[in-house]
């Protein structure tokens, strides 16, 4: 074991404070790497505060991860010193059930090793990205296109996936037209995907002060959901709608925007969901969830972006930065994602 250090939470109800902690030694298969950045998700805040049903303490958050391989194990043949590497939200899984066999590994039956507050099969639990260090199986290891700025590339490991999955299941291209519900750290990589994929691509927004950046990330056209005759005049528009919206909200208008046998597919977790089941019915619609992707996906994803030129919105800060970055994320103030670069360091 080596010791290393970053930001935890002591409890659920506790801030972020330094912590030294150990990581583990790489085995023959595991992949060590320096941080070099690590976005700032929303379901950080989520997961280390207990809101999903578990939590293992203390607890250091981040899965979007950058970084650059330092050591690789003897058996190691996918990476060596000195690559630009990414981690996501997982690190491991049981790699033997149908999904893992055919890379869901995400959607692993016994459930997947979380890239913190999971079970350690070595000792302990998982600890994440917000810190300098980590030691990851290189199976669970993708590369980042040089290409790509590392900052940037670094929420490609979360929301970068979580929005290029479904879209690629629905098989979204030329001729197709796209909704994306809320234009944050989910709904503005859905954007730029679905464009880059050759869809129509409309921005759905309660506020109509969020047009025009909407059409700066790609999007074709803006429906400001709040006007009743422009939903009335987008009536079955839409092939597929991604809904990214965390907090409760009443599906059924959404729903009469989605073409006959078309797809809204949500990619928020808000508690409670309204849904007609006769809109669903009538018109053979579909209503479905999306996970993030798998590690073979998130590898194709990151070469799509490089091809495409596609990377996050990103607004930098230093590890210590990060109680007053949870703070402004919660209260939408950030375009689009807060990334922590760890070379950065607290004026004297």
């Amino acid at each position: 074991m080596f010791e290393t250090t970053g930001y935890a939470l002591e409890s659920a109800t506790a801030p972020l404070t330094p912590l030294t902690f150990n990581r583990r030694d790489p085995r023959p298969v595991d992949v060590a790497m320096k941080i070099l950045f690590c976005g700032v998700c929303h379901a950080d805040v989520g997961l280390a505060h207990g809101e999903w049903g578990f939590g293992n303490y203390p607890c250091v958050p981040g899965h979007e991860i950058v970084g650059r391989v330092t050591a690789v194990g003897s058996k190691v043949s996918k990476y060596k010193v000195g690559d630009l590497v990414g981690v996501g939200p997982l690190v491991d899984s049981c790699r033997t059930c149908a999904a893992c066999k055919e890379g869901h590994e995400q959607l692993c039956d016994t459930g997947f090793t979380p890239t913190y507050m999971g079970p350690d099969k070595d000792f302990g639990h998982t600890y994440g990205g917000y810190s300098h260090d980590i030691v990851v199986d290189e199976n669970y290891v993708v590369r980042v296109p040089g290409t790509i700025n590392a900052a940037a590339a670094a929420p490609l490991l979360c929301a970068g996936i979580t929005s290029y999955s479904p879209l690629k299941r629905a098989n979204v291209g030329p001729g197709m037209t796209v909704g994306v519900i809320g234009i944050g750290g989910v709904g503005h990589m859905a954007i730029k995907f679905a464009k880059a994929m050759g869809a129509k691509v409309v921005a759905l927004t309660t506020s109509a002060g969020k047009a025009d950046d909407a059409r700066r990330l790609g999007a074709d056209d803006v429906l400001v959901t709040t006007d009743a005759d422009a939903m009335t005049k987008s009536k079955e528009r839409f092939d597929v709608i991604l809904d990214t919206v965390a907090v409760s909200h009443n599906l059924n208008g959404y729903l009469g925007l989605v073409k006959r046998e078309g797809e809204l597919c949500l990619l928020g977790t808000p508690p409670e969901l309204t849904a007609a089941a006769l809109a669903l019915i009538f018109r053979s619609k579909r209503l479905t969830g999306s996970f993030f992707g798998g590690i073979a996906e998130t590898q194709e994803m990151l070469d799509f972006s490089a091809k495409h030129g596609i990377a996050a919105d990103i607004e930098i800060v230093r590890l210590d930065q990060i109680n007053e970055a949870w703070k402004r994320m919660i209260a939408a103030d950030v375009r689009y994602r807060f990334v922590i670069e760890m070379a950065l360091t607290q004026p004297a």
